[in-house]
């Protein structure tokens, strides 16, 4: 039967419901234990929370928690259900007829996805694996026009973990001001604080202009994809004013519980993010070791931050052909990768995750590979 729904179906999730010895294709590291909140909370606390509709913005402490790691006042904080409903959110809320939205890939499948469903004309504007996807906003200008209401980006990048620099952000800011003075730069923020050993994190784009909207969530260097707690920070008040209508509509307000249990996580939160940068940092010291003794029949981007980093099969020695062997022989090992196909590339490309699996199975799991890249090599 075709499929008619507003939103694409991809076969490959159906895929992710399962159970996978090598699991690959995750992107966030080992999960929190909901005992670890309880014991910073306490269970007579938790036994005397209200589930009660809460506030549309969110609870005033979460909202205050969430400002002090954006630098940024907690009237600009809305929380939303994970930052993909904030996505939806944006594209929903601004979308006008004809409206053009510019879209840097590759990208978080939801960012391009949302934006068709609610019916905007996406550019897509490519960047280059060979130059490590890096921005260049002379590139990003050159698809402005006076109909695009969005620019929309991820800093750091989902499937390569790169970030873009202030000064590139601000660079862009200026091409729409000049091209697009209507459109609002949304700048996806969920691996932010996801950074390896004592790098330094990158200060939130939601000080760097009125036009500017940053969403994020728990999901990734908090370890709490499960709390589905997520945010948008805009200095724009008539925009969160309707952006909060539009949650409002949609889902009314987050859960009270969830709330409270976010809040505690985020004034806790230097013990579980230096737990995650060591569980990450680990895992790309060895990703990084085995991509060298295979560099050459795969190259790589190495990432800035987060447990994703993004791959190609050397296309001098593997056709398409070859690709489809590859990813059989993936599926025969039971290691499951995330195709470049769910994030804007071909299939020559994928994401791999290395922060989720034990070390002991990371390393089984990137042998499975090695051993894949000999199946496509030979056929």
């Amino acid at each position: 039967m075709d499929w008619t729904g507003r939103f694409p179906h991809y076969e490959y999730f159906s895929t992710l419901e399962g159970e996978h010895r090598f699991n690959l294709a995750e992107s966030t590291a080992e999960d929190l234990l909901l005992g670890e909140l309880i014991d910073l909370i306490g269970l007579d606390t938790i036994r005397n929370i209200r589930l009660e509709y809460s506030s549309v913005a969110g609870l005033a402490a979460l909202r205050a928690e969430i400002g002090k790691r954006c630098e940024s006042p907690p009237d600009w904080v809305m929380t939303t259900q994970g930052a993909a409903l904030g996505l939806y959110l944006v594209a929903s809320e601004l979308a006008r007829p004809k409206a053009v939205a510019v879209l840097a890939a590759p990208y978080f499948l939801p960012s391009y996805d949302t934006l068709v469903a609610n019916g905007w004309q996406v550019r897509v504007v490519r960047g280059d694996f060979d130059h490590d996807y890096r921005l260049d906003a002379d590139v990003i200008g050159a698809a402005l026009c006076p109909r695009t209401g969005l620019v929309s980006l991820a800093s750091p990048q989902n499937p390569a973990g790169i970030v873009t620099p202030e000064a590139t952000l601000q660079a862009i800011l200026d091409r729409m001001a000049q091209r697009s003075p209507e459109a609002y730069l949304l700048v996806d923020e969920t691996y932010r604080e996801a950074t390896y050993d004592d790098d330094e994190v990158a200060a939130s784009a939601v000080n760097l202009s009125p036009r500017v909207i940053t969403c994020a969530s728990l999901s990734k260097a908090h370890g709490a994809p499960g709390l589905r707690t997520g945010w948008l920070t805009t200095p724009d008040a008539d925009l969160r004013e309707r952006l909060m209508a539009a949650k409002r509509n949609m889902s009314i307000c987050d859960s009270s519980l969830t709330e409270q249990l976010a809040t505690a996580l985020l004034k806790n939160a230097a013990s579980f993010i230096a737990r995650y940068r060591r569980k990450v940092s680990a895992g790309l010291r060895i990703v990084a070791q085995w991509q060298a003794e295979e560099a050459d029949r795969l190259g790589w981007v190495r990432p800035d931050a987060g447990a994703i980093c993004c791959m190609r099969l050397n296309p001098r020695l593997f056709d398409g052909g070859a690709v489809a062997t590859f990813w059989q022989a993936l599926a025969d090992y039971d290691v499951l990768l995330r195709p470049g196909s769910l994030f804007g590339e071909d299939d020559s490309y994928f994401r791999l995750g290395f922060g989720y699996l034990p070390v002991e199975r990371l390393l089984e799991g990137l042998a499975l590979i090695s051993r894949a890249l000999d199946h496509a090599e030979s056929h």
